[in-house]
């Protein structure tokens, strides 16, 4: 059996991608995504149980998840019971959903963009020591010196 191991070859492209699952911006990129996940579920529950109700006391009391034109079939009093009932529904409450959670999200990333680049920014703002000066710019700088002392 470790005769037969022996003869396998692992395909150049295994290696390679295991060297691209190991780079730092996919595991961040990975760690990003779940995070946005979770993040997802609050924008969600923020979006469904305080704006919506909300918006649909603004609008005059109307369940704002309700918001639906019947196209074909039954005309019910609440999406759930159109859906149930096979009725072809145009979701105006489910897309305005979505659009208010994609304006939520939108917003709430470019807030976080904006803290950060201004965290960053103070970061680089810190007043760095200027680098040692090398071998030949002390010697330019000698003889420079030395050109202006004759001058005199």
């Amino acid at each position: 059996m470790a005769d037969v191991k022996s003869h396998l070859h692992t395909p150049g492209w295994v290696g390679e991608f295991r060297a691209f699952i190991m780079r730092g911006n996919v595991v961040d990129l990975a760690v990003g995504v779940i995070i946005g996940a979770a993040f997802t579920a609050i924008v969600n529950s923020l979006v469904k149980d305080i704006f919506n109700p909300l918006l649909g006391l603004v609008i005059g009391g109307i369940d704002f998840s309700n918001l639906f034109i019947t196209l074909k079939g039954p005309h019910l009093a609440t999406l759930a019971e159109a859906q149930k009932a096979g009725a072809v529904t145009l979701n105006i409450g489910l897309f305005a959903n979505a659009v208010i959670q994609f304006l939520i999200m939108a917003l709430v990333i470019f807030w976080f963009v904006k803290v950060l680049t201004r965290l960053h920014g103070q970061e680089a703002a810190a007043p760095a020591e200027p680098p040692a000066p090398t071998k030949t710019e002390v010697l330019l700088e000698q003889i420079r010196d030395e050109l202006a002392a004759r001058k005199v």
